[in-house]
């Protein structure tokens, strides 16, 4: 990996890092309202095509988190089923330059570049019950009536297994545990094969987490509703 690349992977991290440790995950649930919807946001759609385009290069990915920022590069996890049982792959690309570019007073998207790609095996399993633990959480967190906002700052994309949810970086609730997810899926891109292991080790731990936020959750919620009966 480039000495560029390890500086922004790192930097990428340690933002996250910085919004999760201001927002504690125990936030109560009436007070944990991120700032996602279902969809495209306003006057996003070409340039997150165009990205996630360019960094899934000709693959099918099941699930995929694209990070549009207001001025400097985009980057993207991505996760691309394998054949039968095999292992799935693991991918974190970033733009060599910016692909939304004003020229002559016209946005242009420049697709035709080389992003920086790191890719490394994932266990079959682990993928899928990544796969279906983010969509439960996505869409436990995100009604299918609430549309997805223009927000002028740095905008998150969420495609998982065809539902694609978009917004700010959330900062509370299942939104913040898929965020934390994501930081340590970035961070085994750049890990030898007996480091990567430990991470997947960590990740199911961390997913066993989303569960129990989930199932309390959807315990909370059956409570209101019957209250209300």
């Amino acid at each position: 990996m480039s000495d560029s690349r390890a500086f922004c992977v790192s930097a990428f991290a340690l933002a996250i890092t910085a919004l999760l440790l201001a927002a504690p995950l125990a936030r109560a649930a009436d007070e944990c309202k991120p700032e996602l919807g279902r969809g495209w946001p306003p006057a996003t759609e070409n340039h997150g095509s165009a990205v996630e385009r360019l960094f899934a290069a000709g693959a099918a990915p099941t699930l995929s988190l694209t990070t549009l920022p207001r001025y400097s590069t985009e980057s993207g996890l991505l996760l691309i089923p394998g054949e039968g049982d095999a292992d799935w792959r693991l991918r974190y690309a970033e733009a060599d330059d910016r692909v939304a570019s004003w020229s002559g007073g016209a946005l242009r998207m420049r697709v035709d570049q080389e992003p920086e790609v790191a890719e490394v095996p994932m266990p079959a399993a682990l993928a899928k019950r990544m796969v279906a633990d983010w969509r439960r959480a996505l869409s436990a967190t995100v009604p299918e009536d609430r549309a997805a906002g223009f927000h002028d700052e740095d905008t998150l994309l969420f495609m998982v297994d065809g539902m694609r949810v978009s917004g700010l970086l959330p900062e509370c609730g299942a939104g913040e545990l898929l965020m934390r997810q994501s930081e340590l899926l970035i961070k085994a891109t750049d890990d030898g094969n007996e480091r990567r292991a430990r991470r997947w080790t960590e990740l199911s731990a961390q997913l066993d987490e989303l569960d129990q936020w989930l199932a309390g959750n959807a315990a909370a919620s059956a409570g209101v509703a019957n209250g209300n009966d």
